[in-house]
């Protein structure tokens, strides 16, 4: 795979040339970018997966949805239907995409559109719904809509500074985009990261002056979801497991188990993978199958030995209360 990314190079350099006139075009007002009355917060990468976006949303709602009525607006990456999509108690998976199904399924209180047309998608919100908040999920490289607020998240280790373009590299768009952001987020950081280390990252970012940083890192939930309650880590201690991952980056969480004792087999699939029926049937063979929280979402009714791990973004340093505290003045 390396090889190839290596090889590919050529490709990369050509894909960069196209990100920056595109960019460009934009800057100078040849392509629009539209800002609307309601409040958008959108939360993205410059990368191509694997910062914790879903994570970051089911944050924001479950910090938000108390004192503002919410809405969620994604492209639906996957889904098996087109155009624009509200979900109903009805709407399957398929329909809505993995990661927008898994936050309405968390969160139904909320409104969850999908499409990929994003100024039809916040517009029909505004018509139909009329909420106080727009979360735009896996938006920022969407110039055509010019946020209120925008999150860029980056995941340690992998900082987007130090990172090349798609094909070779995973940039799907430019360093310096990074310029747009209000808040960037440096996620799944150790725990125990300390502020040398903090103050290192923030000389590498080069932020503006008016933009906030913070540190995050992975906390997975002690108890199992699944086909039986009470089920912990522990319960699998002296078994062996297989963890089944759909996710553009599963490390943090073999990482995670590797350091709870778990002794298990790793099947890995590309991101968004919807499972074959002889996948499917390969699963119902093991013991038990522990997965993700959006890889269960496609697996659910399938297996009868399966069960999820949950995991939220903890931010670091009251670094939580400072951002919701930003979106809350913007919103007032």
């Amino acid at each position: 795979m390396q090889l190839l990314r290596k090889i590919a190079f050529p490709f990369s350099l050509l894909y960069a040339l196209v990100v920056y006139l595109r960019n460009y075009l934009f800057n100078i007002g040849v392509f629009s970018s539209k800002s609307y009355k309601t409040t958008t917060v959108c939360v993205g990468n410059l990368s191509a997966g694997g910062t914790g976006k879903t994570p970051m949303i089911e944050l924001l709602i479950l910090n938000l949805q108390q004192h503002y009525k919410l809405a969620v607006l994604s492209r639906g990456y996957g889904r098996k239907s087109k155009g624009l999509l509200i979900a109903k108690s009805a709407t399957t998976v398929e329909e809505l995409g993995d990661e927008p199904y898994q936050i309405y399924k968390k969160y139904p209180a909320i409104t969850m559109v999908v499409d990929g047309d994003r100024r039809n998608g916040i517009e029909t919100l505004e018509q139909k719904i009329k909420p106080d908040v727009i979360l735009l999920d896996d938006a920022y490289q969407h110039r055509k809509v010019k946020p209120t607020f925008a999150i860029l998240l980056t995941a340690y280790g992998n900082l987007y500074v130090d990172d090349w373009y798609l094909p070779t590299g995973n940039l799907r768009d430019a360093k310096n985009e990074a310029k747009r952001a209000n808040v960037i987020i440096v996620t799944k950081c150790p725990a125990t990261i300390n502020n040398e280390e903090c103050l290192k990252i923030k000389g590498k970012l080069k932020l503006k002056k008016n933009q906030q940083l913070l540190f995050a890192s992975l906390s997975y939930a002690q108890e199992l979801k699944g086909f039986a309650e009470g089920l912990t880590l522990t319960s699998f201690k002296g078994k062996k497991i297989t963890l089944v991952t759909g996710i553009a980056n599963p490390k943090p969480l073999v990482d995670f188990l590797n350091t709870q004792g778990v002794d298990f087999e790793h099947l890995a699939y590309s991101d968004h993978h919807f499972f074959t029926a002889a996948e499917i049937e390969t699963f119902t063979s093991k013991e038990f199958v522990l997965t993700t929280e959006k890889d269960f979402v496609r697996l659910k009714g399938k297996l009868k030995n399966l069960c999820y791990i949950e995991v939220q973004h903890k931010i670091l340093d009251k670094g939580k209360d400072k951002l919701l505290s930003s979106i809350n003045d913007l919103i007032k």
